[in-house]
């Protein structure tokens, strides 16, 4: 099993509020998906629906690694931690 690095990102409360927010409104969407299928609505209809839903996450990817790179990864540099250049290309590799 692959070793995590145990750091943690301390979040202000609008932030969260606004990640907490998207994942929800990502979550309806996932639901969404469930109960069409369920109710058996056409295959077109759900792949465009899957296809909001990786936007969203993506969306939401694009937002948390903008703040990374203005927080987390600033501090890393200012430090003279130049590793954490690999961690975010690792990162861009992840979500891109």
């Amino acid at each position: 099993m692959e070793e995590h690095n145990c750091k943690i990102k301390h979040r202000d409360d609008e932030e969260k509020k606004l990640l907490i927010n998207r994942i929800n409104r990502i979550e309806g969407q996932i639901k969404g998906i469930k109960q069409m299928i369920e109710n058996d609505v056409y295959c077109d209809d759900i792949l465009i629906q899957i296809s909001a839903v990786t936007n969203s996450t993506k969306s939401l990817g694009r937002l948390i690694l903008n703040n990374h790179m203005k927080t987390c990864v600033k501090r890393e540099l200012l430090l003279g931690n130049d590793e954490i250049i690999d961690e975010v290309i690792g990162s861009f590799s992840k979500l891109y």
